[in-house]
């Protein structure tokens, strides 16, 4: 009891803003909730304002955007609505720091949330990382797939369109932005047909190859020789036929040494191999 009466106190006595068009009355009632003391979900929600990391601590929202997550998985997603204002705020700090941590970890909250909100209030956010700073983008990469899978295929194929946009970064020299890429690239091949691997990531996956970094084109062998398995699999075979020319022609019969080379290494691995001279 003394505890709660405590967090009231500091409740009442904080200065929360929102930009909501609801009666003060009716903001309170939207964050009500019956799985913690209300008192405690309170002091976290206004832990967020971003007047506090002017006038309190400059860290406070990171750590807020840090413990969200696990906030929502303990209310449920039927509380989701305590928290969605809240995440929104979080996702549009001008800390870009504080934006990065809810890039790494928005895929952990679209397992809690479902397909249903996910679609509704997280996609939103999710593309305004996609154009936000490497910083912020690499979060959204590097679980590019988790987040993914979790979208109706509809949906899922928009995104096709703007894979190619994570070849370009705000520094060349950042290759680790392009080894997540391609890695992510493997793991989606699962998740679209043979016809949109041919059209969208075949390109991205040439590119990927002929790159200046050695460790990225090392990851990026492996992306074509499963991009030929998984098109080798498909019933409509005229994908891998074209797929296994254009290999010959970009790369065998390159007229520098480095193609050449390339063809070589390609061909190292196994099950490229096999499809190749089996």
């Amino acid at each position: 009891q003394n505890m709660d009466s405590t967090l009231h106190y500091m409740h009442n006595d904080s200065d929360l803003s929102t930009n909501s068009s609801f009666s003060p009355e009716e903001e309170r009632k939207s964050k009500v909730q019956d799985v913690v003391p209300q008192a405690l979900l309170d002091q976290y929600l206004s832990m967020t304002d971003p007047s506090r990391a002017q006038t309190v601590d400059t860290e406070i929202a990171k750590h807020c955007a840090y413990s969200l997550p696990g906030v929502a998985l303990t209310l449920g997603r039927q509380n989701w609505h305590c928290l969605k204002d809240t995440y929104e705020t979080l996702a549009s700090d001008m800390q870009w720091k504080v934006r990065r941590t809810l890039a790494f970890s928005i895929h952990e909250l679209a397992v809690i949330l479902g397909d249903q909100l996910t679609a509704g209030d997280l996609v939103p956010v999710f593309n305004g990382f996609l154009k936000d700073l490497d910083e912020v983008r690499i979060g959204v990469l590097k679980h590019l797939h988790d987040f993914l899978k979790l979208l109706h295929l509809d949906k899922r194929r928009e995104y096709l369109y703007q894979l190619q946009e994570f070849l370009v970064t705000d520094n060349s020299r950042n290759w680790r932005f392009r080894a997540e890429l391609a890695e992510q690239l493997i793991l989606l091949l699962d998740l679209y047909s043979a016809r949109d691997i041919y059209d969208y990531l075949r390109p991205i996956a040439f590119s990927l190859c002929a790159d200046k970094v050695s460790s990225v084109r090392w990851i990026s062998y492996k992306l074509v020789s499963e991009m030929v398995k998984k098109l080798y699999m498909a019933s409509t075979s005229t994908f891998v036929i074209d797929l296994m020319n254009e290999l010959v022609e970009k790369f065998c019969r390159c007229h520098k040494w480095s193609g050449r080379q390339t063809f070589v290494f390609i061909c190292q691995v196994k099950c490229l191999f096999v499809h190749l001279f089996g």
